[in-house]
């Protein structure tokens, strides 16, 4: 308890300094594959594991620093054919999906917006489709709840002798770093 009122009387007298957290890449790629990709590593655009003939998935996605945007790498797959006595007649393609999108704090949470998915030497109208459901997909899905993690990791109860509440959180810039996003935070923890 001492050394609870001795950090708190410092932090009291202590200018405030701005706080970051720094989600690295492999944490945004685990939330991908939590959220997005939930299909034994794939999300599905159109159909789904049981259609054989027709179907489109994106998977192995990886995440890297593209300047001020994310850039996201994943595998395309897909088929769009007819099943003709048990065998599948029509197209389908395979091939690298690029995406780049811009994290910004809405609502609590970490989302994607200004997202522009490519095929790097592929184009055509199904190519074209694809990139816009994926780039819709991933505005509309994508979600990290930092203020709900935040609130849940500051009032873990640490001591049977005091509580800690998150009174105010908020999200003050979102940078990217060559390997993680850094996130500026300005929050008020009132211990009682």
């Amino acid at each position: 308890m001492v050394r609870l009122v001795a950090l708190a009387l410092i932090v009291a007298v202590t200018p405030a300094r701005a706080i970051e957290l720094q989600i690295y890449f492999t944490v945004i790629q685990r939330m991908l594959a939590a959220q997005v990709f939930t299909q034994e590593g794939r999300v599905y655009v159109r159909g789904d594991a049981k259609n054989r003939c027709s179907f489109a998935f994106l998977e192995d996605p990886t995440i890297a620093s593209l300047g001020t945007s994310l850039h996201i790498q994943a595998r395309f797959s897909g088929r769009s054919a007819r099943n003709f006595f048990g065998r599948c007649v029509g197209l389908g393609d395979s091939f690298t999906l690029s995406i780049a999108a811009v994290p910004y704090y809405r609502n609590g949470a970490i989302a994607l917006r200004d997202v522009k998915v490519d095929s790097p030497g592929r184009d055509g109208l199904y190519i074209r489709r694809v990139r816009a459901a994926i780039a819709d997909s991933l505005t509309r899905q994508f979600a990290y709840n930092v203020s709900a993690d935040a609130k849940r990791i500051l009032e873990q109860k640490l001591d049977p002798l005091y509580n800690q509440e998150l009174r105010r959180f908020n999200v003050t810039g979102i940078r990217i770093a060559q390997d993680s996003i850094l996130v500026g935070l300005d929050f008020q923890l009132a211990v009682k």
